[in-house]
Parts: C-alpha cells; structure tokens; sequence
C-alpha cells in the first residue's frame, strides 16, 4: 500500500496536465496574436499601385488677334487722275464717279483707246474698250496704279489724283460735214497729250485752253468738255 503512493501522485499529475492542454486547445484557437497586428496598432496604409497622375495645366487662350485692316474703300463722288505709262510712252488719264469709271489712252500721235467698267468696292477695276483694249487698275492713295493693254502691247502706268485743270477732256462735233473727235490729257505739271481724229484719221491733237474748254481748229474753235463717266 505504502509503495501506491507515488503512483497516484504520477497519475494525478499527469490528468492536471491533460485537462491543461484540453483546456488550451479549446480556448486557444483563433486568440494567437502571431501574425497579428496587436491591439490598438494603427495599421499602416498600403501602398499604392495606381501611378501618380500629373495634374494637366487648363488650355490657355491664345491672344485674340487684332482685327485686320479693312481695305482702303474708293472716294465717292467724282474724282480725276492722270499719269504716263512706266515706260513714258504714253498717257493714261481716268474719270471715276462712284463706282464708274472711263479711262482714255493716248500717245499724242497715232494710238489712242477709250475704256470704260466698274469699280469695286476695294478700288479694283477692270476696263475695257475697242479691239480688245483692256485697264486692269487699282485705286488707292490717291493713285491708280495697274496695267492698260493698247494694240497687244501692256504696260505699267500710274496715274495720279488731278486737280482741275488737269484731268480728261473729250470734243466730239461735226464740221463741214466731218466728224470730229478729240481726246486730251492735261498732266498735273501742265503738259497736255491729245488725238483729233476727222473722219477717223488721227493727229496730233492742237492744244487746249484748260480755264476755257476751248481749242482752235480750221480757222474756228472746238469745245472740248471734262468727262464724266
């Protein structure tokens, strides 16, 4: 009896120690902290996997553009000018009223053309006469400048703003029986350039008395008069 002892204190132990590990299993599952973040741990963010994007400045207006001069628009009412062509070859001297104009083209000896057409509104023109005749022309700054094409042969010419007397003159009449037609061109520096033709036949125009219209002719006198479109 007296050797039983120590086995029951074996035995005793060992059930002590089988209810603690029973104990444990079940009241252990699931409080383990391993692996865990501890109580009141703040947990750190994860980082993210977007890209940063970069922030896209607003558009900028461009700077509006100043609004473009508008072309120089053509005096209105009646206006003269007179000029030679680039080449001096001859004169060239244009009437405009409004948006009319007439045109004459003289040499002062044998080539002459009288032209006529409309002028836009930006002070172009396009002029036209007999046997193909044709003024392609500008006004602006007091000036027309362009091209006449007498005969197939163009040329340059400028022709500036006159004041009377100069300007284009024209007599038409008939004498004795003869029709009579003359042109004359008084330039600004007081020169004149003219055709008469009688019965078709040119020549050398006689000079004009600008103050008074009035030109001699075969012993008597022809009235010559501005034109006006």
């Amino acid at each position: 009896m007296k050797r039983s002892g120590p086995l029951y204190t074996l035995l005793g132990g060992l059930l002590l120690a089988l209810c603690m590990l029973s104990l444990n299993a079940t009241t252990g599952e699931g409080n383990s902290s391993y692996g865990q973040d501890s109580p009141g741990a703040s947990a750190a963010p994860a980082p993210s996997s977007a890209k940063p994007t970069k922030s896209t400045p607003a558009p900028t207006k461009s700077p509006s553009k100043s609004p473009s001069k508008s072309p120089p628009k053509k005096p209105s009412g009646k206006s003269e000018y007179a000029g030679r062509t680039a080449d001096d070859a001859a004169a060239v001297s244009l009437s405009i009223r409004d948006d009319k104009a007439i045109a004459y083209y003289c040499n002062g000896r044998d080539a002459e053309s009288w032209l006529k057409g409309d002028v836009e509104d930006d002070g172009s023109m396009r002029l036209t006469g007999k046997d193909g005749a044709k003024l392609d022309a500008t006004l602006a700054d007091n000036a027309v400048r362009g091209k006449v094409e007498i005969d197939k042969q163009p040329r340059d010419f400028t022709a500036a703003r006159a004041k009377k007397p100069s300007g284009l003159y024209r007599a038409t009449t008939e004498v004795r029986g003869a029709e009579i037609d003359g042109g004359w061109i008084v330039l600004p520096d007081g020169r004149q350039v003219g055709i008469l033709k009688e019965d078709g036949k040119p020549r050398k125009a006689p000079r004009l008395d600008p103050e008074t219209g009035t030109v001699p002719f075969d012993g008597g006198e022809l009235t010559a008069r501005p034109v006006v479109p």
